[in-house]
């Protein structure tokens, strides 16, 4: 079952937008307007994009001056990492199984 914390990331998650983020800035911290640049929207609707993430714990803001700096917080992605390393350990140990099955049936 999913808590909480864990449905707030996939939620993040699912929108190629804030996807893209992310990526960008497991490179290095950047900006609200650089976040912006590449992408086909308003600045204001990125300011939300990045709340998503700052209120799933993904991201981190801070204000530098004028500016909103925005790193990523890897440890908000480790309980999905480990969420989807349990299935596929599951799913593996499945067809391993599964495998042995099937060459004892050949």
């Amino acid at each position: 079952m999913l808590d909480h914390s864990l449905d707030s990331v996939f939620h993040a998650l699912s929108d190629a937008s804030r996807r893209r983020m992310v990526e960008r800035l497991v490179r290095s911290p950047a900006s609200v307007s650089d976040l912006a640049k590449p992408l086909d929207m308003t600045l204001a609707a990125v300011v939300q994009h990045v709340q998503v993430l700052e209120a799933c714990g993904l991201v981190k803001t801070t204000k530098l001056g004028r500016t909103r700096m925005c790193r990523v917080e890897p440890k908000a992605l480790a309980g999905a990492e480990k969420w989807i390393q349990e299935r596929r350990a599951l799913w593996e140990r499945r067809f391993d199984l599964l495998e042995v099955e099937l060459r004892k049936n050949k």
